[in-house]
């Protein structure tokens, strides 16, 4: 059975969202030990442009890979068929 659009969509964000909080932690004690002083709010706005990109390739990988998956299966149903 085919994801739904809304289904990938779901669990691209609940799977960021996971990120989002790891990659704030990561974040505020990465870029110190680099030599990168940012305040929280700063911290805050780099993880949530990150975020937001990670949901969007979340998103667009699933989708296509779902759809490549969809196609192949119709393509092994078709030449079954023509076995019959």
């Amino acid at each position: 059975m085919m994801q739904t659009r809304l289904s990938s969509l779901i669990e691209a964000v609940i799977n960021v969202v996971i990120g989002f909080v790891i990659s704030l932690a990561i974040t505020a004690v990465v870029l110190p030990a680099y030599g990168h002083q940012v305040t929280w709010s700063e911290n805050l706005q780099i993880t949530l442009i990150f975020t937001f990109t990670s949901i969007l390739r979340s998103y667009f990988v699933r989708r296509y890979f779902n759809a490549r998956i969809h196609a192949a299966a119709l393509r092994m149903a078709d030449q079954a068929h023509q076995f019959e």
